[in-house]
């Protein structure tokens, strides 16, 4: 079937047709043509006013397959990913059992080859994420994993740390950490600032991600490898970045959509859908973020989805599990977020860049190149309730609102995802 898609305004840097709008004729998951002759096609999308990019792509989403598939499944997981935007999704290794065997591998990627939505592993670092034996990486690495991480779990062994970084140099990966001090937030619950005391809740102090950061940094640049700091809240620690970086250390760091524009005072009803980590932290801090993302620090923006069953979420707020689905409502916060980061700039980071990181094929708008593709709708307005949401779990602050900003066709692997 041949797909027309009339005038979008294409933004790829890497392509000729940056920054233009222009007719593209899709067929046989390929992009056919490009230019602005009306080309004849069995369905026509009106694109006026719409932005194609190359398909989304997230790093570190949490599935709940296997063992957690009450959350989500592969099933549930890929429609709210296809609906949200992505194409492909490198995935945590936070299930039951972890990702850490071949065979966990070719679980989650079984279906690749069929699906419209990609699944990676991202497989962990050490056994059943307990951060204290290291898993057979090498061996991890050649069965497909695309990167190394204990996901949601910061590693806190130094020597462990360490030996990772050393252990990916062999074959040029990457090691993906959630920065966290773990004794510093022992028992934390939000924030530490003015809003957390007046709450009576314990607090998560920046600090404890900027030591364990400036940490994870000294030891890459000891083993001269590569790092990627996952869900980045202190703009301290991309303080740290910008110097390692002039000093020629490879790392690289994300930021959730939802972090640069939610703060804290959000908190003060004790909305358990707020409870995140790393936390959302003050306005200030906000500002901080959006600055990162403006000059090039922050080189990817993740949707940090994690789902959470009702009895994770509806109970008193020191008992809440962490987390937000944000596959569906992420397109909304780039929206937000275009009024001071340019829509160029914010696609890249949530398309090229994650497969830069990851060393995986780059999709590009070309005439003959795969039709990896996401169309968004920037000015739609939309309701995410329950009838929209294709997660399983329901813990979105964003549940039963009306949002600005949809994809309405996504686009990989021959297959398509119209909702127009």
């Amino acid at each position: 079937m041949k797909i027309l898609l009339q005038s979008p305004l294409i933004l790829d840097k890497r392509s000729s047709f940056h920054k233009k709008k222009k007719n593209v004729l899709i067929q046989n998951g390929r992009i056919e043509q490009i230019g602005d002759k009306n080309y004849s096609a069995d369905r026509v999308i009106e694109a006026e006013g719409m932005i194609l990019s190359p398909g989304w792509f997230d790093v570190g989403t949490v599935s709940g397959e296997p063992g957690f598939e009450h959350k989500e499944d592969t099933d549930s997981l890929s429609k709210a990913a296809a609906a949200g935007g992505f194409t492909q999704l490198a995935v945590f290794p936070n299930v039951n059992p972890p990702i850490q065997t071949k065979s966990d591998i070719t679980h989650l990627t079984r279906k690749n080859e069929s699906r419209l939505v990609q699944l990676h592993a991202i497989a962990s670092v050490t056994r059943d994420n307990h951060g204290t034996d290291l898993t057979e990486m090498i061996d991890l690495n050649d069965a497909g994993a695309t990167a190394f991480s204990d996901g949601l779990k910061s590693i806190s062994n130094t020597d462990i740390f360490l030996k990772a970084l050393q252990y990916i140099k062999k074959f040029n990966g990457v090691l993906i950490d959630h920065a966290q001090d773990q004794w510093l937030d022992l028992f934390g619950q939000m924030n530490e600032s003015p809003v957390n005391a007046a709450l009576g809740l314990k607090g998560m102090p920046k600090l404890s991600e900027e030591v364990a950061a400036s940490r994870n940094i000294k030891l890459l640049t000891y083993s001269e490898s590569r790092l990627h700091l996952a869900r980045v809240s202190s703009p301290k620690v991309l303080d740290l970045v910008r110097t390692a970086r002039k000093k020629g250390v490879n790392i690289t760091c994300d930021v959730t959509s939802f972090q640069p524009i939610l703060n804290d005072a959000l908190l003060t009803d004790f909305d358990t859908n707020y409870k995140v980590n790393p936390p959302l932290r003050e306005k200030a801090d906000n500002d901080l973020l959006i600055k990162g993302l403006k000059d090039g620090l922050i080189d990817i923006i993740c949707s940090g989805h994690t789902p959470q069953d009702e009895e994770s979420k509806v109970v008193e707020f020191d008992h809440a599990e962490f987390g937000i689905i944000n596959l569906q409502t992420a397109a909304s916060h780039l929206v937000t977020l275009s009024e001071w980061v340019d829509w160029e700039d914010l696609l890249e980071k949530i398309s090229v860049n994650p497969s830069a990181l990851l060393n995986i094929e780059l999709p590009v708008i070309e005439p003959d190149a795969k039709a990896n593709l996401t169309l968004l709708n920037p000015e739609a307005e939309w309701m995410f309730d329950e009838k929209s949401n294709f997660s399983k779990s329901k813990n979105s602050p964003w549940l039963g609102k009306s949002l600005k900003g949809k994809v309405v066709a996504v686009f990989n692997n021959n297959k398509q995802w119209i909702d127009v």
